[in-house]
């Protein structure tokens, strides 16, 4: 998810490449780690796992990643499809219309699927009575027939395969992580007639074809361990963590906003339990292991050593008071949800995700999306202890915020930051890098906001609303929109125009040229979003397309936006494919989410 917030596919296709060169230096030659589900609710335990409640989005950072690991070892996108619940991943079904399947819940899948990606991974839950690791609609009439997809398809590891004659002749090419129930019923099941040899043959060829594929397509790498957290490595994830954080709020304090921080601060207090955390993220597949970590506060310190910095890890504010800046980090991490038990936990009822142990494996989904209550009196005690206050939020996905933001001057979203989480916070809270994450999800002003969300329920129902399509339809304002963040310089939309055209109907991709302009004194980089209206669902914004942009300080910076029609189409039953009705196209190129400065373009 912090990854989404760099809206940058260049620089997630850098991270690809690094994760394929690191797969090969150790004699890998798959990566399953494409996470594209979307997650309707933002109490899905496994939220950081993936990139942005937007399809578009989420397409579009996935297909950056698989181009980026497949120069090197085959890539798999995963949970296809509908996974956005954990505690009831094995037992639910998920009911949904075909259109909003095809409109809403497919469309990142087909974007990784036309960029080639090797693999795609079903999930554990059934869709519309089945389960998906043996859903004939999903693995064969959608892959296959629908999108001409040649790839393989592998379960979710251990328990995402019912049947073994079933899944395979319903397009289920691979049981992983090892040969299970097709080791024990499968030649009893091809005896018995309930599958055949053609079937066999055919998942054999796909899987071979695969890796023939990958290996005569990718670059060399050397299988030598030495490669893992290079240095270039280190340095590529200092580059995207800073590049992530997210400012929420600057306000000034005196003449000036409270960031970025002075350079000749002489006391900074930093509170908090989890300034001195190795919070390298979630329990579940988002749990690295890393030979080394910075941590907050050994940033903070690296970055002002001349400074006289305090740590209270107590949860206690009275050091608050005494420093040039209190520097508060708060959130999530992996302590507080190993450290959960079964059941109604202490850290269960405070809003912290945890690990559910069941017969079936873990789960982890949320029962409320705000801080623990002390994290949030300590915010208001240090807060009024000293106006010069900041809050680093460690996390994923929406944390809300209402019953303290208005009381900090200065908020920054620092997500699961990694390895080098915390020289990167000290770069953005100094000023060496300009913030320029903006919010991959939107951030309601309450719960009441969101779809309805039963994490013990085994039965459920999905629509098109979720996130900021449904504040839209609710007509209500987010606390933060989606794509929002702010920086520590001015930008300015000088103009947007469409330069060019290709391909036709709801598969056509205008070329979007945007000039911007930084009215301030310090350089960045600025993302610019291009939402639009039309087609059957015209009363409804969406994402379109989007690109980042250097732009100096004092200067112009002109950029193309790739902006896909797809998602103003509708499904046609008859067609079998996305269509996109006859008439007008309304654009809006802006910073977020109905930016009241965004440019309009009627086509």
């Amino acid at each position: 998810m912090a990854r989404g917030a760099t809206w940058d596919t260049a620089l997630e296709e850098r991270v690809g490449d690094a994760i394929g060169t690191e797969v090969r230096a150790v004699g890998g030659s798959f990566f399953g780690g494409v996470c594209i589900n979307l997650p309707r609710h933002p109490a899905w335990g496994r939220i950081q796992e993936t990139y942005s409640e937007d399809t578009c989005l989420l397409g579009e950072m996935g297909a950056a990643l698989t181009r980026g690991v497949q120069r090197h070892a085959m890539a798999c996108a995963k949970h296809y499809a509908l996974n956005s619940m954990e505690n009831k991943r094995f037992e639910v079904d998920v009911t949904i219309d075909e259109a909003s399947l095809h409109e809403q819940y497919l469309p990142h899948f087909k974007r990784a699927v036309d960029e080639g990606v090797a693999a795609i991974m079903s999930a554990y839950n059934s869709v519309n009575g089945e389960w998906a690791g043996r859903n004939k609609a999903l693995l064969h009439d959608v892959l296959r027939e629908q999108w001409g997809w040649e790839g393989v398809t592998v379960s979710d590891f251990i328990w995402g395969l019912r049947d073994a004659a079933t899944s395979l002749n319903n397009g289920l090419d691979l049981e992983e992580p090892a040969s299970q129930l097709r080791a024990r019923d499968l030649a009893a099941q091809l005896e018995a007639g309930q599958t055949g040899w053609d079937m066999v043959r055919r998942a054999g060829l796909r899987l071979i074809t695969a890796q023939l594929r990958s290996y005569a397509t990718r670059d060399e790498v050397p299988e030598d361990p030495a490669l893992l957290a290079s240095p270039e490595h280190r340095a590529l994830a200092r580059e995207v963590a800073g590049r992530a954080m997210t400012l929420l709020r600057n306000e000034p304090v005196g003449p000036a906003p409270v960031l970025p921080l002075s350079a000749d601060l002489a006391t900074i207090a930093v509170i908090g339990r989890l300034a001195t955390a190795e919070d390298m993220g979630d329990a579940g597949s988002s749990n690295v292991h890393p030979p080394s970590h910075t941590t907050p506060l050994e940033g903070i310190r690296a970055a002002w050593p001349q400074a006289r910095v305090v740590h209270v890890g107590d949860d206690d504010p009275v050091a608050a008071a005494e420093a040039d800046v209190a520097v508060v980090v708060a959130g999530f991490d992996l302590a507080a949800v190993m450290s959960a038990a079964v059941g109604d936990a202490p850290a269960e009822e405070s809003g912290s995700s945890l690990v559910l142990m069941t017969e079936a494996g873990a789960g982890g989904d949320r029962t409320h999306l705000g801080l623990r209550p002390v994290d949030e009196d300590v915010i208001r005690a240090v807060a009024a202890a000293n106006p010069r206050t900041v809050v680093a939020l460690v996390g994923a996905g929406t944390i809300m915020t209402e019953s303290w933001r208005q009381d900090v001057p200065a908020v920054l979203m620092m997500w699961y930051a990694g390895m080098e989480g915390g020289h990167a916070l000290a770069d953005v809270l100094s000023g060496a890098v300009n913030p320029s994450g903006r919010l991959p999800f939107s951030v309601p002003t309450s719960e009441e906001h969101l779809p309805a969300f039963d994490r013990d329920a085994t039965a459920v129902t999905y629509d098109r609303y979720h996130g900021q399509r449904l504040l839209d339809r609710l007509g209500v304002e987010a606390a933060y929109p989606l794509g929002w963040g702010l920086s520590y310089t001015t930008y300015r939309l000088v103009g947007a125009e469409v330069t060019g055209s290709d391909g036709e109907g709801a598969e056509r991709v205008l070329t979007v040229r945007v000039t911007v302009a930084n009215d301030g004194e310090r350089d960045g980089i600025q993302v610019v979003q291009a939402y639009g209206r039309g087609g059957a669902h015209a009363d409804e914004t969406q994402l379109l397309g989007f690109a980042t942009v250097e732009v100096p300080a004092g200067g112009r910076a002109d950029v193309e936006v790739p902006v896909r029609l797809t998602q103003l189409g509708s499904w046609d039953p008859g067609a079998r494919r996305i269509v996109l009705a006859d008439g007008p196209v309304e654009l809006e190129v802006g910073f977020h989410a109905h930016d009241p400065a965004a440019v309009t373009l009627s086509l």
